[in-house]
């Protein structure tokens, strides 16, 4: 973190995000997570990404719903330029506030869409989150794994129009989870996979336990 970052950070405030390709159940279990600190008597904010702020809403209908096919490195450069005004308007004042954040999606996703499934040099991602994010990174990231075929299933099942993401080959979806396994296995400290093919309620009776474990949060079972 950069030098004022710290002042920034209470020692109630944790960053906790949910990661995992399409159909994986993040916003689901972001809404479980987040009502069960809730419950637990923890000030906690849900966001997501693309997206927390009002120029990142902007950024995030081009990126899910436009018809422009970008270039790696461009697609990159929309999703920090998002990134950084919700970082800036949103994650930061509640982390100040001593919040618990529970985000949908954060930098890893930049990593394995735009690095493992469309090519992007990780030295431009390492570039862009340095210039970005200021040295902020999630306490805990739960990363909800699931093939690509039974997520997929998932997300066409839902009556929504699908995302540019969604409309993307198979081949992509399964690079994008084994960009997702390679970030967990490389970053133990902060990383979990958790298996997400199981009921949402089994998923999110583990979710809560690692936070209780890993963060000290005072959840139930």
């Amino acid at each position: 973190m950069s030098e004022s970052a710290p002042e920034l950070r209470t020692p109630r405030a944790r960053f906790v995000t949910l990661e995992g390709g399409e159909g994986a159940g993040k916003s689901t279990q972001a809404r479980r997570l987040a009502a069960a600190l809730a419950a637990a008597g923890l000030p906690v904010l849900r966001t997501r990404e693309p997206g927390g702020a009002p120029g990142a809403e902007a950024i995030r209908a081009l990126l899910l719903h436009g018809g422009t096919a970008w270039d790696p490195v461009a697609e990159a450069m929309l999703h920090f330029a998002a990134r950084r005004e919700h970082l800036v308007r949103t994650i930061r004042p509640a982390l100040a506030a001593g919040m618990w954040v529970v985000c949908d999606r954060f930098a890893d996703s930049t990593l394995a869409y735009q690095g493992f499934g469309q090519g992007l040099p990780r030295a431009v991602f390492d570039a862009l989150a340095a210039l970005t994010l200021d040295g902020l990174a999630p306490d805990l990231t739960l990363i909800l794994d699931l093939p690509p075929e039974a997520g997929m299933a998932r997300a066409s099942g839902r009556g929504e129009a699908p995302t540019r993401y969604e409309r993307l080959g198979p081949e992509f979806h399964a690079r994008i989870r084994a960009g997702f396994r390679a970030i967990a296995e490389a970053e133990p400290a902060r990383c979990v996979l958790v298996d997400a093919a199981r009921p949402a309620e089994a998923v999110a009776a583990d979710l809560r336990a690692l936070v209780r474990a890993r963060l000290g949060a005072p959840l139930p079972p």
